[in-house]
């Protein structure tokens, strides 16, 4: 049987939406940030910018631009001890030539690396997170006074989870992958 740290951490995080009424403590968003810091990207342009919100009336100003009208769904998030806004920023010039040659917006492919990162990180600290991709991403930018520009990409809700989420069902391997674009079935991890 293969023992993995990695997949037992990755097997455990869920996404959590309801929160103790907590403060995160600041080590541990700037470890989950440290995490987000080393994550790879194309040609190392690092085009994002991860803005915590962790002081409380913020928070409220915030969640209430984010979540209004029919973003309401997920006011859960404001919940959370902390927010945590991703902003996409220019990158270098080879990994823009790059997007336009390959049809593909490597700056949302190195937010996704580097969030999870930091969804992993707050994990193995015990703390919940949800990827928010519903809220008024132009809102909550006025809301935070970034400039024109800057573009809220994804949210994240982080904070001690008041909720034990059950593991959801997952594609077997054989659904999920193949090697060497066989029709042979894979065996499973044990």
């Amino acid at each position: 049987m293969l023992q993995s740290t990695f997949l037992e951490l990755v097997s455990k995080r869920r996404s959590i939406r309801k929160y103790k009424p907590l403060p995160v403590e600041r080590e541990k968003l700037l470890l989950c940030l440290e995490a987000a810091r080393l994550a790879p990207s194309a040609c190392n342009a690092q085009p994002y910018r991860f803005i915590v919100v962790d002081e409380p009336e913020l928070k409220e100003k915030v969640s209430k631009a984010a979540f209004s009208g029919v973003y309401s769904g997920c006011k859960f998030a404001a919940g959370a001890g902390a927010l945590v806004f991703v902003v996409s920023e220019t990158g270098k010039f080879s990994a823009w030539l790059g997007n336009r040659v390959q049809s593909t917006d490597f700056r949302l492919v190195d937010i996704g690396i580097a969030a999870e990162h930091f969804v992993l990180a707050a994990s193995e600290q015990g703390l919940g997170t949800c990827w928010l991709g519903w809220f008024n991403a132009k809102s909550a930018a006025r809301a935070l006074g970034l400039g024109p520009g800057k573009k809220v990409e994804i949210m994240l809700s982080v904070g001690y989870p008041d909720e034990d989420p059950s593991q959801r069902k997952r594609k077997n391997m054989e659904e999920f992958s193949v090697f060497n674009n066989s029709s042979r079935p894979q065996q499973a991890v044990e």
